[in-house]
């Protein structure tokens, strides 16, 4: 029998979007992955150690060269100090890791601070782990959170709290000045910090990611978790790391042991090659996507859509309401997908209490002629949307 925390949820927004868009032969600009097939080096370091390297099983907790590149990333661009005998674990994708951080520490009562919009995995692993979820609600354009926002939602049950840095949906590289705030609640609860770091290396302009790991008096109470598909664009390859004290490390790994229990080794081994040998792509990717997200916003601008700032991620989003638009985000993405071939995905699916109804998440990695075609199509998709309305 099915349990029923798992059979009565909905399929996510992101396969739902995505099933539509492949059925009725739709311009995908909903989930999340890039156009480009990656960087080739990696790509053919992978085929070759399929090929000619190692294929059983690898240690449980990770190839030692991808934990000690792990680590050696971290010093270099973050300025981390991590271990990676006892302080790195690869996991299979980001999500695996978050799986295992919530079923690993999180007690059954146990209060957890989550912000919203949120990423659809969070709350369902929160409460199979028998915690209980405090929502923080954020709200566009600025997606900031304060200190009345925080002191509401701490409590003396609160024992986590899970950021996601930079945010998605919102397209926000948190300010130092936010994550300290954060930091002085944290350390005043006793609280652990469960950081969903994945865009971290897909950040613009001069906007600067902070690991809150960093800051003073967080370096025992973080669980930082990276993904080498968002690091690298290689979304299907699912190798992802956890990064924490010693302590928390040997409960995360004790988790991950009895979920996916290791992750393919010739993977393992290109994204170690690619952390140790990156060339030019961690600043080339993030230039060529600011270009692509400079020219979904650009066309969409001239179109007459309100496009919301976006500091990092793969997405930027569009306030509805503000562009003319009266319907719902949800209505509108559905009418966009259906009568105008354009997937895109209504951001109020990710709260689950008081929800933004107006924004529209577009992802821009994509190829120029697939944005040129987004552009136009949402174009069509609201003017169809307001001559409904007339």
């Amino acid at each position: 029998m099915a349990h029923p925390v798992y059979a009565n949820l909905p399929t996510t927004v992101f396969e739902e979007m995505s099933g539509l868009a492949r059925e009725l032969g739709a311009i995908n600009l909903g989930q999340g992955f890039p156009d480009d097939p990656g960087p080739l080096a990696i790509r053919q370091k992978a085929a070759d150690e399929v090929l000619n390297g190692y294929n059983q099983y690898p240690p449980m907790a990770g190839l030692p060269q991808l934990r000690e590149a792990v680590a050696g990333h971290y010093g270099r661009s973050q300025g981390l100090d991590l271990d990676w005998k006892t302080e790195v674990t690869v996991t299979s994708g980001a999500t695996e890791a978050l799986a295992a951080a919530f079923l690993a520490l999180v007690e059954p009562g146990d209060e957890v601070v989550v912000f919203q919009p949120v990423y659809d995995a969070y709350l369902p692993l929160i409460r199979r782990a028998g915690g209980v979820p405090r929502l923080v609600r954020l709200e566009p354009p600025h997606w900031r959170f304060d200190r009345a926002m925080l002191a509401a939602a701490f409590t003396d049950k609160t024992r986590f709290v899970v950021l996601n840095n930079p945010i998605n949906p919102a397209g926000v590289v948190l300010p130092r000045e936010d994550l300290e705030l954060l930091a002085e609640f944290c350390v005043a609860h006793d609280v652990t910090a469960i950081c969903d770091e994945v865009w971290e290396q897909v950040v613009f302009d001069r906007a600067a990611h902070i690991p809150l790991m960093s800051l003073p008096n967080m370096r025992g109470r973080t669980v930082k978790i990276g993904s080498a598909g968002k690091m690298f664009g290689l979304t299907g390859w699912k190798v992802g790391f956890l990064c924490a004290a010693p302590e928390l490390t040997h409960a995360l790994a004790r988790a991950h042991q009895f979920l996916t229990f290791t992750t393919p080794p010739s993977l393992q081994a290109a994204v170690a090659f690619g952390l140790d040998e990156p060339g030019d792509w961690f600043t080339a990717m993030p230039a060529g996507l600011a270009r692509s997200r400079d020219r979904l916003g650009e066309g969409l601008t001239r179109e007459g859509f309100k496009v919301l700032a976006s500091q990092g991620t793969y997405f930027l989003n569009v306030d509805l309401a503000a562009s003319g638009v009266s319907e719902p985000d949800r209505a509108f993405a559905l009418r966009a997908v259906k009568e105008a071939g354009v997937a895109a995905i209504p951001v109020s699916a990710l709260y689950e209490a008081d929800p933004v109804t107006s924004i529209l998440r577009l992802c821009f990695s994509k190829g120029d002629a697939t944005l040129d075609g987004g552009i136009e199509r949402l174009a069509r998709a609201r003017e169809l949307s307001r001559k409904a309305a007339t």
